[in-house]
């Protein structure tokens, strides 16, 4: 349940039958939410009121038990749309943190499809077990979590996407190849320009994949009151760099880049 004051605070918790949820001003008990509609108006034992509705999945992963940074409602949005995360597909996701991404694929490829996650920390892998067996009332049965390095994995199957969210996704370029079926997408969620930069390279010398293409997502909030309309202070600037690329047909070779570089892109010639 979300609850939000007339000052835009949000408050979310788990109802529980015989529990009751408490402010600096009085009290709701939780029976009294049970069985009502979506939108309807609260208030506590001293009045105070406030709006209730079920948390949209962005509320959710905003307040969920983190131990790890998550990808923000913004970029997951943007890698669900941008990988074209479809219903059935089969994904490997690399680098599960707290779940926060791939509860959205989850929700995307739907039980037609599935995703295998690979993380490396057991407590990240436990956190985010918790927060996506919360989310969806129970552990899905098309979704499965192995502990450990994704490079030193086994694969068996075929991937129609690899999504990456790890400190060197360039260390995974190689592997990628070889689960994705042609066509099939890889992308990366990197935060630095470094990282972008050693990604790229990594997937125009495999060979394997199209020209990357990057980009990232800044969203700015707008404050509406009468006439007075402008952007609000604070905004959602840069969080991280989305590189993608797709499977090349086997054996066949990339098209060469035809845009000329700038000039000392690849460092100083040699005399």
């Amino acid at each position: 349940m979300q609850l939000t004051d007339p000052k835009g605070k949000l408050y979310s918790f788990t109802i529980t039958s015989g529990k009751e949820w408490h402010t600096h001003k009085g009290w709701i008990t939780h029976d009294d939410l049970i069985g009502l509609p979506e939108g309807s108006v609260v208030s506590t034992t001293a009045g105070l009121k406030f709006t209730a509705f079920i948390p949209l999945l962005s509320d959710y992963v905003l307040s969920m038990p983190r131990g790890a940074t998550i990808v923000y409602p913004k970029d997951a949005a943007m890698i669900v749309g941008v990988a074209d995360i479809y219903p059935g597909a089969r994904v490997l996701e690399a680098g599960v943190g707290s779940g926060a991404l791939t509860i959205s694929l989850l929700r995307a490829v739907g039980p037609g499809g599935s995703v295998h996650s690979v993380e490396r920390r057991q407590d990240f892998a436990d956190n985010a077990t918790a927060n996506i067996t919360e989310y969806f009332g129970a552990k899905p049965s098309y979704w499965s979590l192995d502990v450990g390095s994704v490079q030193d994995k086994e694969f068996t199957e075929e991937f129609d996407r690899v999504i990456l969210d790890m400190l060197s996704p360039w260390e995974c370029v190689e592997m990628a190849a070889r689960v994705l079926r042609p066509g099939g997408v890889f992308l990366a969620y990197v935060a630095t320009t470094t990282q972008l930069a050693a990604t790229a390279e990594a997937l125009k010398e495999d060979g394997h994949f199209t020209e990357p293409e990057s980009s990232e997502t800044i969203v700015r909030g707008w404050h509406h009151e009468g006439l007075a309309v402008r952007p609000q202070q604070r905004m959602i600037g840069h969080t991280g760099f989305l590189i993608i690329s797709r499977r090349m047909a086997p054996g066949v070779e990339v098209l060469a880049r035809r845009r000329r570089p700038a000039k000392g892109a690849y460092g100083v010639p040699e005399e």
